[in-house]
């Protein structure tokens, strides 16, 4: 009995001692999961919880943000990206620049380096081989053959034959008996005047015939400008057939508003962009100069005539209209870019600053005169600053494709 009582409360203080051990270990490991805390709070102040640590963290915190929001609007493009789109930035400097008077105007060929084949008699005309525009024929290179077989008047070669044989036997019976006085001087003169008539027409004639016709052959040496004819079309004495140029020398000629009249005196040269490779030409670069420009306006016309001669270099086509700059009064100190740096949007022009090696900022600018190569900078920006003159449009594309909320790249 004493046995059981002394086990029994032994098995109390052993399951009193478990549970109090238990109870203590969890608070224990609560305690230290606890102290865990505290240790990495403290750690935390060490970085950032400390006064000089919590100091450098706001205001860490606060460059980032001042910086992320100086370069909010800042385009990213890596460098190899840039070069391969062929984007370049060159450093905007004042030079001298020219006011400029924009119109419109026709490039045409100058006097003397144009002439035309005409026909020589009437009748149907066929072409000799391919004769198309532009195709380059030496003096006398045959064009057209004009034939007068079936014809009522009959063949006009033949017929001028005949009245030469006719008019050169009559001149020879009228020398024989002219010395006789048989004749008088005024007939034989007569006679003579026919017979060399005769004979120039007939000699003309002959001279491209053969036995399919008359052939007419290229005036001067150079280009096919305008074929004025079709394969079978009837043509009269005198009829245009083909128009040659040798595009040596062209003119260039400008319709101006009489609004800037007062100004023409001031013009020294010019500038034109062709509608067909939109390239713009230089007057200076091609040995032009200014002939003369109108003294009063033509008639139904509020516009005056402004005209100027250079040298065709075999891509400017005569005939064709163009976009024409008239370069007048020289103006110093000017800032100005190329066109190729300007890009527009909804009638108001930007360009890109370069800000460093891969960071661009898109700039608004106001623009004026514009010479057709290079346009006035009013507003926008100024000497010193660094401008994408080239791949403009590739920068923008950029803009689009890689908005950043925050700075992203190293300085």
């Amino acid at each position: 009995m004493k046995k059981l009582i002394f086990f029994g409360v032994l098995g109390l203080f052993i399951l009193a001692s478990c549970n109090s051990t238990v109870t203590h270990t969890h608070n224990e490991h609560d305690h230290e999961a606890e102290g865990h805390n505290h240790a990495t709070e403290d750690h935390d102040h060490s970085a950032h919880g400390d006064e000089s640590g919590e100091r450098h963290s706001h205001e860490t915190a606060g460059s980032h943000l001042e910086t992320a929001e100086a370069h909010s609007d800042e385009i990213i493009l890596p460098k190899v990206k840039a070069e391969a789109a062929g984007v370049k930035a060159s450093i905007i400097e004042p030079a001298p620049f020219q006011q400029v008077i924009k119109t419109s105007g026709q490039v045409l060929a100058a006097q003397g380096d144009e002439s035309v084949a005409v026909a020589t008699v009437a009748g149907v005309v066929s072409f000799r081989g391919k004769v198309t525009e532009g195709m380059s024929v030496g003096n006398g290179t045959p064009l057209v053959t004009i034939s007068s077989n079936n014809i009522a008047d009959g063949d006009p070669v033949q017929r001028a034959r005949i009245a030469y044989e006719v008019s050169k036997k009559e001149y020879e019976r009228m020398k024989a008996l002219v010395k006789n006085k048989i004749v008088s001087d005024k007939e034989f003169a007569q006679a003579e005047q026919n017979y060399e008539n005769a004979r120039i027409s007939y000699e003309a004639l002959s001279k491209n015939h053969s036995a399919i016709g008359q052939n007419i052959t290229a005036p001067i040496a150079g280009y096919v400008k305008s074929i004025l004819v079709k394969e079978g079309d009837y043509v009269t004495i005198g009829q245009p057939l083909v128009s040659v140029t040798q595009n040596r020398r062209l003119f260039l000629r400008a319709e101006v508003s009489e609004k800037y009249y007062p100004y023409l005196r001031t013009i020294s040269s010019a500038n034109f962009q062709t509608p067909y490779n939109n390239k713009v030409y230089e007057l200076q670069a091609l040995n032009g100069k200014l002939l003369s420009f109108g003294k009063t306006a033509g008639d139904n016309s509020f516009y005056v005539p402004v005209t100027f001669e250079f040298d065709n270099k075999g891509e400017v086509i005569p005939g064709s209209f163009v976009e024409v700059f008239l370069l007048s009064s020289p103006m110093e100190n000017v800032i100005f870019l190329p066109r190729t740096a300007l890009t527009e949007e909804q009638g108001s022009y930007f360009v890109y600053l370069q800000l460093d090696e891969e960071g661009y900022r898109k700039q608004e600018v106001t623009v004026g005169a514009d010479n057709g190569k290079n346009v006035q900078i009013l507003s926008g920006v100024k000497a010193g600053d660094r401008v994408v003159t080239e791949g403009a449009y590739q920068v923008r594309l950029a803009s689009a494709s890689n908005a950043i909320p925050a700075h992203s790249h190293e300085h």
